[in-house]
Formats: C-alpha cells, structure tokens, sequence
C-alpha cells in the first residue's frame, strides 16, 4: 500500500513540478514559435503516458499486492492486449513525429527576401560576416585564412570586396527582416544557439550548414555554443542585437568592409 501511494505522488509532485516550475523557456523573440507549441505538445504526449503508466504500476501493486493463498495465473500471450498497445503506440508515435517533421520543413525552407549573412566559429570566438552594397557574399576558401583575412575571403571575387567583416564583435540585425544564417566552422564541431530565437545547428568543418529566422522584437541577446568545442567552450557567448531599421542602417554604415580592412 506505501509503494503505490509513493507512485501516486510521484506522478502528481511531477505535474505540480512541471506547472509551477521556475525553470522554463525564455520568451520568444522571432517566428519560430511552431516550436514551442511542438514542445508543448510532446510535454502533454510523453506526460500523460507517464502519468498513465505510473498510475497503471501503483494500481497493480495495490490491488495484485500479496495475500495468504493467492497464487498466480501464467498468461504468455494476450493478442488483444498487444493490438491495443500497438495501436496506441503508433498514434502515440505519429503524434510526437508529426509536428517536428511540418516544424523542421518550415525551418529548412528560406524565404525568397531572407538576407544571407554568415557565422564563422573558431576556438573560441563568433565572427560575422554581412553582404555589402552589391547584396550578395563573396566566396570563400579556408586555405585563404591569415591573420589579415580571418575568414577567408576570396581577394580575387570582386562580390566580396564590399562585405562587411564583424570579428570578435555583437552582430546587429533588423527587425522584421528574414535571415538566413549561413555557418562555417574552422576548427572544430561548434553550434550556433540563440535561446530566444529557438534556432540553432551544428557547424562541421568543410560545410556549410544553415537556418532561417524572423527578429519580432528589439533587444540584446545571447549567442552560446551549445556543442562542447575544447577547454574554453563555456567562454564562447555573443551577443546579437536587434534593432530598429533606423539603427542598423547607423551601425551598418559604421562597419569595415573586407576591402577597407585589406589596405590597413
């Protein structure tokens, strides 16, 4: 009888836990809030089967709990029983695969007006990288990269003599413009995360992987790198900021181009 009153309580401490917690998600700041409704739906999925299953244990022990002369009945199968489980567990399934597959096509298709601009990860900084007058990114090549060229610029691609060249420093965007985020590692495995933006992605050496967002609000946020990169990884944060249309063109106009920073 105590063992299934401690089931009992654990299932309802879990869901007092998880309504009263003070840990939880912090408020959105782009277009991705399909993922929050997707995570709150695998919250209701995978708790319910928690609480069902946990209720459905403490109900065994108390009323299969042992008594003087019962004895047990062998019963190996139960088609009907496994039809049951089957089917609800493929809806169970379907249910928890379903959003995050609409989610993840959303997520990997980029709107035709997104603005490309790309991240270079190294041990253990965030540099950026912005088109310039022309809107469009040079190419690049890793075997390009010195001291004068930190993210290897291609000097001979005229389209990329204009851009824009952010190392070690906050990126700022516009709100309400699309952003497709191009990202190139140099080094090692990194990943680009920005909580309140819920995007992020790995970046692997020798590709270039990407996502896509819409700033809705101004404000400072935090970039973090959420795959464990060396020994400096809990040092590698960022900021990006989110401005007006009106600010971002100032600090835009106030920002080197790769051109500029070749002849000093």
């Amino acid at each position: 009888m105590a063992i299934a009153l401690v089931l009992v309580l654990v299932v309802v401490g879990s869901i007092v836990f998880h309504i009263f917690s003070p840990w939880w998600w912090t408020p959105i700041a782009s277009n991705w809030g399909t993922i929050d409704a997707t995570l709150t739906i695998t919250f209701w999925i995978t708790g319910a089967v928690f609480a069902a299953v946990i209720l459905f244990l403490a109900w065994c022990v108390y009323r299969y709990r042992h008594t003087p002369g019962r004895v047990a009945a062998y019963q190996p199968e139960n088609k009907k029983l496994e039809i049951w489980l089957t089917v609800v567990t493929g809806i169970g399934v379907a249910a928890l695969l379903a959003p995050g597959l609409v989610v993840w096509a959303d997520y990997v298709t980029v709107p035709d007006d997104a603005v490309e601009i790309e991240v270079v990860a190294l041990q253990w900084q965030w540099n950026y990288r912005l088109p310039g007058a022309d809107g469009k990114l040079g190419t690049v090549d890793n075997r390009l990269i010195t001291f004068e060229n930190p993210l290897g610029i291609n000097p001979g691609d005229k389209a990329g003599l204009d851009d824009l060249v952010i190392e070690a420093d906050a990126l700022h965007l516009p709100i309400g413009q699309p952003v497709k985020m191009l990202l190139r590692s140099i080094d090692v495995l990194h990943d680009y995360y920005v909580p309140e933006f819920r995007a992020k992605m790995d970046m692997v050496p020798g590709t270039v992987t990407y996502f896509w967002f819409t700033p809705t609000r101004t404000g400072t946020f935090e970039v973090l790198c959420a795959e464990l990169c060396g020994v400096g990884h809990s040092f590698m944060r960022g900021e990006v900021i989110i401005d007006t249309e009106e600010d971002f063109q100032i600090w835009r106009d106030e920002q080197e181009t790769f051109a500029s920073l070749s002849e000093s």
